[in-house]
């Protein structure tokens, strides 16, 4: 599948392109070197993981922020999120028994759970690698600081907490918003978070502003793809519509549907199938709750543009990460 980016992210590569565009080929490129050599089982399974595309927004958020004065560590950073986020989608599937993603056939589907697994395990692994490792390249290149290696260390716990806390609530059809924010915060904000202060240092207040920023842009992301699931089309996100809610996942536009249709409550996850799966979508879009998710969405976006403002953080840098902001939001407008 080919890869696309929203028209304010091509804006950002068009606004950077006299440094933007060759470091993201470069992680690329880094990219297609970790997952080769594996073997035709491991290699082959690693390969097909990236050559499904992606929007590249946790390197792409990593190297913005790092700024166009940063050097390998922010190139080998921005490659370790990316082989970070590549494994948790493999692994994912396997735990949801996914046919497709990204509308091809994932590792799981091709290869069985046993290779899935081992494929996510080794993403994992050489994503610290490539993080650690100053590959000789020039005298001026260091290997990972211990702050890089605890930072994607701890967002790399945080989506395993957050996948136990989604199978622990799978099928509960009266879980809060209170928990489903928490799993997010956990699943996909502590990556997006990570992505914009491991590539360099900056001082306490830029930091916990762009903290801030990766929270805020990865909730928004993920309330947005939660939407998606609901109204779809399929066409577009890869998948049927209603997948969360086969896998047993309620999320947000089920919670505040569930509220103003209290009968949703009774729905038997279990006994769904995808026909009736996209009924029970329906009716959550016929609450107004997909809208509703799209309104918090887009508040929180708005919400962390204006703090990067107020932060210190400005000139180019501060457009190009507004510019990303819009970009998650129009991905799903």
């Amino acid at each position: 599948m080919t890869r696309s980016s929203p028209e304010p992210v091509t804006a950002v590569t068009d606004l950077a392109s006299a440094w933007l565009p060759a470091r993201m080929t470069e992680v690329e490129r880094r990219l297609g070197e970790t997952v080769a050599g594996w073997g035709p089982e491991l290699g082959g399974d690693t390969g097909e993981t990236l050559a499904a595309g992606g929007k590249r927004m946790r390197p792409l958020l990593v190297l913005l922020c790092a700024g166009r004065s940063a050097g390998l560590e922010a190139i080998r950073a921005a490659t370790a999120i990316e082989l970070v986020h590549m494994a948790t989608l493999v692994h994912d599937d396997v735990l949801d028994d996914a046919p497709l993603r990204r509308g091809v056939p994932t590792v799981y589907a091709n290869s069985g759970r046993r290779r899935a697994v081992a494929a996510g395990d080794l993403l994992f692994s050489r994503a610290f690698a490539v993080l650690a490792d100053d590959g000789g390249e020039d005298g001026e290149s260091r290997p990972a600081t211990d702050r890089q290696v605890e930072l994607l260390a701890h967002a790399s716990v945080a989506l395993a907490r957050g996948e136990l806390a989604q199978r622990r609530d799978a099928y509960d059809t009266g879980v809060s918003i209170e928990r489903y924010q928490l799993r997010c915060e956990l699943k996909t904000a502590a990556l997006f978070e990570c992505a914009c202060v491991i590539g360099a240092s900056r001082s306490a207040a830029e930091e916990a502003a762009l903290l801030d920023f990766g929270r805020a842009i990865g909730l928004a992301f993920q309330l947005l793809d939660d939407v998606l699931d609901v109204v779809g089309p399929p066409e577009r996100t890869g998948k049927a519509r209603g997948t969360d809610l086969l896998d047993g996942t309620v999320t947000l536009p089920f919670i505040l549907a569930r509220d103003a249709d209290p009968s949703l409550r009774e729905t038997d996850l279990r006994a769904l199938d995808a026909a009736t799966a996209e009924q029970v979508c329906d009716r959550i879009a016929a609450t107004g709750a997909p809208e509703r998710v799209r309104g918090e969405a887009r508040d929180r976006v708005e919400r962390a543009k204006q703090a990067l403002r107020a932060s210190g953080v400005g000139g180019e840098e501060l457009q190009m990460l507004e510019l990303v902001a819009d970009g998650v939001v129009e991905r799903y407008s």
